[in-house]
């Protein structure tokens, strides 16, 4: 018989909820057991529980409803979904092409200022210089 019986209050020890006390709702097999309380309602390894002394009169398959109660009774912290809604998202608005907030003019004038620039002399490669040394 495992000590982790439907009623047995346990410590969470590993994952996102470690730390926070549950209540065994339902023994699913010797390594695992269903649990509820300051925790998500989930299947957990009984290696990833720690039991403490108490052991409360429950059903087994109590609802969250009821060890919502039964955790609020004892002045214990319940875990309580809250579900997020799901934002709007922004419409996007499409370019028009050839249309701009600004005028067209500013374009035209950065690639002039390119082009007057004065163009870096190329380096001659170092066969060509080789052969004007022999020269």
């Amino acid at each position: 018989m495992s000590i982790f019986t439907v009623g047995r209050l346990c410590l969470k020890l590993a994952g996102r909820d470690a730390g926070r006390k549950c209540i065994v709702v339902e023994e699913l097999d010797s390594n695992y057991v269903l649990i509820d309380g300051n925790v998500r309602r989930r299947k957990t390894n009984v290696n990833h529980l720690e039991p403490l002394a108490e052991v409360l009169d429950i059903k087994k398959n109590l609802s969250h409803e009821a060890v919502k109660e039964l955790f609020q009774s004892h002045n214990w912290p319940v875990w309580d979904h809250n579900s997020k809604q799901p934002a709007e998202k922004p419409k996007k608005h499409k370019k028009v092409k050839g249309q701009s907030g600004k005028s067209g003019k500013k374009d035209q004038s950065a690639k002039k200022e390119k082009s007057a620039a004065p163009k870096a002399k190329k380096e001659k490669s170092k066969k060509a210089e080789d052969s004007e040394e022999t020269a």
